[in-house]
């Protein structure tokens, strides 16, 4: 069974702007085969500022480390609270790295907002999340990858 990402987007601001859709399946590294494995579907409440690994890269558990020659597809929205709707005003910044070292930045959520990236699954390089401010936010997450 293929996993598929789909993309629409639509807008007012530009005139002559018919939209843009696009659809990607997701594929092991440099084939047509399918990834066939995912961490899951899941949700994480964070409540500090702290930056946290939302995905750690090495986790034997899960067996997630790879190395640069695979490919992994992570999917990370901001609800907000969870409860009530996301608040637009405050944020968690998305990062490449590890929290005990050096992490780039990838970008800023904002409730409601949300993205999927290609991601290496070598141990240095986790997905490191951190709110702008100590109220609760929660964020929903699966990683597609190969092993």
């Amino acid at each position: 069974m293929a996993t598929t990402a789909a993309i629409n987007i639509t807008s007012d601001i530009m005139p002559g702007f018919g939209g843009y859709y696009k659809t990607m399946t997701l594929t092991q590294a440099g084939t047509i085969t399918d990834i066939e494995e995912t961490t899951g579907f899941s949700r994480r409440k964070l409540a500090a500022t702290t930056a946290v690994d939302l995905i750690t890269m090495a986790d034997a558990s899960l067996l997630l480390e790879t190395d640069d020659n695979t490919a992994a597809k992570v999917y990370i929205k901001n609800i907000g609270n969870g409860r009530n709707a996301a608040d637009k005003t405050t944020y968690v910044t998305v990062s490449i790295g590890d929290t005990g070292g050096t992490t780039q930045e990838v970008g800023r959520l904002y409730g409601n907002d949300w993205l999927l990236m290609p991601v290496s699954g070598v141990d240095d390089m986790d997905v490191v999340v951190a709110p702008s401010t100590n109220d609760a936010v929660v964020l929903e997450y699966v990683m597609f990858f190969e092993v």
